[in-house]
């Protein structure tokens, strides 16, 4: 992709992803903490010098962050200054072997599934069993599978009266 090309993408990153996901997730979870939550990259400063730099600085190919990279080499240990990039994953792998396990297998029993009609009852319960067996990560799968479950549950199983009534 040649540099202009480049430089759109990242403006409409910004504009959309950033704007729209990352910046509200960050001041939700610092919000929920009582944390103050500070974002240098974003000062208005810093991000006009970083957009005013040319492309070949910023990324080249797959390697995003390079002169930023270069600038921190001699202070962090190399595997973290030439890493991939790791933002924030909730571990719901774990929590769905672990403390979650018991509401996943309530949200997901098979008279549920049944009663939905939407899913296949003997497969979802092979993934989750194959999840919790640790031969698979498939939290994510699970998660929408339990998201669409409730969501059935919330709007579309409940008469519409007591939808109305639950919602004042």
């Amino acid at each position: 992709m040649g540099g202009e090309t480049v430089a759109r993408l990242q403006d409409l990153d910004l504009g959309t992803f950033c704007a729209d996901d990352l910046l509200g997730q960050a001041d939700r979870a610092g919000m929920a903490h009582g944390v103050e939550v500070r974002l240098p990259f974003l000062d208005r400063d810093v991000a006009a010098l970083a957009h005013a730099l040319p492309v070949g600085l910023r990324v080249r190919g797959l390697q995003t962050k390079r002169l930023l990279r270069r600038a921190v080499a001699p202070l962090l240990p190399s595997d973290i200054a030439r890493g991939p990039k790791k933002g924030f994953v909730a571990p719901a792998a774990a929590w769905l072997r672990g403390p979650l396990q018991p509401f996943a297998r309530e949200v997901l029993a098979a008279g549920t599934l049944e009663r939905h009609g939407l899913l296949a009852p003997a497969v979802v319960g092979a993934l989750l069993e194959r999840h919790v067996d640790r031969r698979e990560d498939l939290s994510r799968a699970l998660w929408g599978l339990m998201a669409l479950t409730l969501w059935h549950d919330a709007h579309l199983t409940r008469p519409p009266s007591r939808r109305l009534v639950e919602s004042r």
